[in-house]
This record gives C-alpha cells, sequence and structure tokens, in this order.
C-alpha cells in the first residue's frame, strides 16, 4: 500500500523560513519524480518544484527561484521542501506528489501518488 505524507508546515512571519518534508512508503522511492505543488484558496493547483530519481535534476517555478529548495534523501523515502524569504503569496496548502512513467516493449506503466497536503501561512 503507497502512502505519501508531508509535514512541517505552519505560520511564519515574512522573510522567515519553512521546511517542508515528504516521506512515501510502498514505492520504489528512486525511481520516482517527485514534485511540490500547492493551491492557494481559490487559486488553481500550482507546481512548485520538481526533482528527478537521483537529485541531479530540479526545476522551480519562476515564482519560487532563488528562494526555495528542493532536495531528496533515497535512504530515507524522503524529499523536502526549504523555503526562505516567504511572502504573504506563499501561503497556500503544500501538496507533495510522486510520479513515475515508464515505457516498456508493449506497453506502458504510470502511476501518481498524492499527499493530503500541509498548511503554510506567512504572515506578520
Amino acid at each position: 500500500q503507497v502512502h505519501v505524507e508531508e509535514s512541517g508546515g505552519g505560520l511564519v512571519r515574512p522573510g522567515g523560513s519553512l521546511t517542508l518534508s515528504c516521506e512515501a512508503s510502498g514505492i520504489t522511492f528512486s525511481t520516482y519524480l517527485m514534485k511540490w505543488y500547492r493551491q492557494a484558496p481559490e487559486k488553481e493547483r500550482e507546481l512548485v518544484a520538481s526533482i528527478s530519481g537521483t537529485g541531479r535534476s530540479t526545476n522551480y517555478a519562476d515564482s519560487v527561484k532563488g528562494r526555495f529548495t528542493i532536495s531528496r534523501d533515497n535512504a530515507k523515502n524522503t524529499v523536502y521542501l526549504r523555503m526562505d524569504s516567504l511572502r504573504p503569496e506563499d501561503t497556500a496548502v503544500y501538496y507533495c506528489n510522486a510520479y513515475y512513467y515508464a515505457v516498456y516493449d508493449g506497453g506502458e506503466k504510470e502511476s501518481d501518488y498524492w499527499g493530503q497536503g500541509t498548511q503554510v501561512t506567512v504572515s506578520s
């Protein structure tokens, strides 16, 4: 059974920092692309950052480049999102996503798992 769980959310003042964690179980973690999304009230869910299975490749939304850092520890089946210089507009529910896609002879396999989300509120 696959389980994805985020932790580390909370209330932080503008300019502050927070680190989110996401642990996934029931999957071969190192083969999954891991992503962080966020959804603010009355807004679409947006991709914040992603990291390849090896951790060598990362991508960020323009709105968080230079402020957020995604990393992973495959030995712990955990991905992190370090958030610095937080702004009120970073307030959202942050979701962890584990995504796998592969093409084999005669077929393909796709797996997509989500956590329940963790609230991040940036306010003075």
